[in-house]
Order: C-alpha cells, then sequence, then structure tokens
C-alpha cells in the first residue's frame, strides 16, 4: 500500500515539520491544498516542501481553474518540477472552500476535464488557449508533471479516467464504495480508448492518529463534516453515492448547517445528528495506533491499495503523521 497525506498549510513550521516527517516515514506522496481563507499559498507551501523532500512525491492536492487561471497552475507546477525532478504532481477539482471562500462558482465536469486537457498540453511542451482566450505556451518546460483530477460523482470519476494521469477520489474507502469509485473511472478510460491501468488513482480519506482516542474522534468529526457536506455527498442522489436511506434526512441537515471554515461546531453536528460513526467508517482512519492498523488493515483487505490521507484538522496534524509513521506505517508494510 502507497501511503501519503495532504494538510492545509497553516504556517511555514508546520509546513516544514510535515514535510521533513514525509520523508523521514516513507510516506509516499505530500500535498497541499489550496484553500485561501484557511491556510497560507499552497504555491509557498510546496516550495517549501519541495526543498525540504528529497524522496516523497509533492502534489498540490488540489487547486481548482476559477481561482487560479489553468496556464497559471501549470507554470506553477513546472516551477516546482525544476526543484523537485519527477516528484511533481498537479491535482485540479472542481473548488469547494477554495472556491466558496471567495464568492466563486465551482467547475462543471466538463470544465475541468477541459482544464486538465489544457494542462496537459502546456505541460508536453505543446501552445493551447482556454476558454477563447489567448495562447498559452510554456517551452521552458523540462518534463511534464502529472495532472491529476479530483473527483468524487460518478461523472467527475469517469473524466478523470478519460482525461487525467491519475486520480485523487473522495468518495470513500469501504469495500463498496471502492469497488464503486474505481469501476467509474476504469469505465471513463475504457470509453476514451485508454487502459485503466495507465490511470493512477488515490483515494482520499481523513486520519487523525493519537494516543488519546477521545481527542481524535472529538476532532475528526470536523473534517468528516468537510467532506461530506461538501463536494463528496453534497450534490446529487444520496442513493446513488452509496447512502443508506435512513441517513438522507440527517445528511441533509449536515449541508444545511455546517461551514466550509471547520471548526468544533461541525464535529458537534456530525455526533448530534447521528452520523459520526457512517462518516468515519466510510471516510476515516482514527483513533489509537492500534484502532488505526485495524481500520487500514481492514480498508487495505477491501482493495485499498493508495490512500491520501487530510490531516488538515486533526487534532495535531504533525503529531498524527509522526505518530502514524512510526507505529502503523512499519506493520501495514
Amino acid at each position: 500500500m502507497d501511503v501519503g497525506f495532504f494538510f492545509w498549510p497553516y504556517d511555514p513550521g508546520l509546513t516544514r515539520r510535515l514535510a521533513e516527517n514525509a520523508d523521514r516515514y516513507g510516506y509516499a506522496m505530500i500535498g497541499i491544498a489550496d484553500t485561501p481563507g484557511n491556510a497560507m499559498d499552497p504555491w509557498v507551501a510546496a516550495t517549501l516542501v519541495a526543498n525540504a523532500t528529497r524522496h516523497a512525491r509533492v502534489a498540490l492536492c488540489v487547486t481548482n481553474l476559477e481561482s487560479r487561471h489553468p496556464a497559471v497552475s501549470a507554470a506553477a507546477i513546472a516551477s516546482l518540477e525544476l526543484i523537485a525532478p519527477g516528484r511533481t504532481v498537479l491535482g485540479i477539482g472542481a473548488g469547494h472552500s477554495g472556491t466558496h471562500n471567495l464568492g466563486l462558482n465551482r467547475s462543471s465536469v466538463g470544465d475541468l476535464a477541459d482544464g486538465v486537457r489544457f494542462a496537459r498540453t502546456l505541460l508536453g511542451g505543446q501552445p493551447a488557449s482556454w476558454r477563447d482566450g489567448g495562447e498559452a505556451h510554456l517551452p521552458w518546460v523540462k518534463r511534464p508533471s502529472k495532472v491529476f483530477l479530483a473527483a468524487s460523482g460518478p461523472r467527475a470519476l469517469a473524466a478523470a479516467g478519460a482525461v487525467a494521469d491519475g486520480a485523487f477520489i473522495n468518495f470513500g474507502i469501504t469495500r463498496e464504495i471502492l469497488a464503486q469509485s474505481t469501476a467509474a473511472v476504469a469505465q471513463g478510460a475504457r470509453s476514451a480508448g485508454r487502459d485503466a491501468g495507465d490511470v493512477e488513482t488515490w483515494q482520499i480519506a481523513a486520519l487523525d492518529c493519537n494516543q488519546d482516542r477521545d481527542a481524535a474522534r472529538g476532532k475528526i468529526g470536523a473534517i468528516l463534516a468537510f467532506m461530506a457536506a461538501g463536494y463528496v455527498l453534497g450534490s446529487g442522489d444520496l442513493g446513488s453515492r452509496g447512502v443508506p436511506a435512513p441517513l438522507h434526512a440527517p445528511l441533509r441537515e449536515l449541508q444545511r448547517r455546517y461551514s466550509t471554515r471547520p471548526g468544533d461546531a461541525d464535529a458537534r453536528l456530525v455526533s448530534e445528528l447521528g452520523l459520526f460513526d457512517y462518516l468515519a467508517g466510510r471516510f476515516a482512519v482514527c483513533g489509537t495506533p492500534a484502532e488505526c492498523r485495524g481500520q487500514l488493515e481492514r480498508a487495505r483487505e477491501a482493495g485499498l491499495d493508495r490512500v491520501m490521507f487530510t490531516v488538515s484538522v486533526a487534532a495535531d496534524p504533525a503529531a498524527t503523521v509522526e505518530l502514524f509513521g512510526r507505529d502503523v506505517l512499519p506493520v501495514i508494510r
């Protein structure tokens, strides 16, 4: 199993500490989220991470097409590639806090597919135009970075399979959910005449590993609300997204009341609405190291082979990465 993590870069000290731990404990990838209003600029943070690591891949996990022109993002990841050769990934998604907190709309699936094609063309050294604009060209690119599409719904998952180098899949890590999401990516690849095995898929889940079980469980509710009420389950039919019928009403209530700036109120809301066990079982690994080992083993048996954990609002993001890296990853390997 390949294990990575991504985070909101609150400050340079945390960013450097997480980068050093990524290499120290053998994490395969470290990602930086683009979330203005919640954390510092992701490209500044990504540069700090690239300079502080030698082995882990460095990903934007993820940016969007609305707050940043995709040609600018392509130039940024190509610049990062010069610092971390062969280790860079540009993740593009519809936008959640990164767009909502700026008052911007989210991209459609069609726009996302076009944006990924556009970025891949530029990173391949060819000129391209975006939305009837001028022609962009990055002739100085030395080596193309991988471009991933972040997806949760069936149409976005199919688009990732059709046009992207890989997918960050935020849909859940239980057996049935994993089968559903990977099948959608594979079908998209086949419909585009591609080999599904050429699309590198990473599942997204939340992580809070802590010797204090209650601290981990008490805090992780905030990111569960963020994931479930927003871009994962926030649109479309809940039944088609694998949610049991008795949970539809409380989930819609969660979506009505949650914030895109997660806090204790969201964590309490998940428990108040009786959603914690379901959401944690589907979207998270949390608790003591022993509990995390058991949960991750079950996920691996269910088909999980690559996972990117968000530690953005863990009780202590750096301590979670250290404890999990020391006490869980060696056993999993």
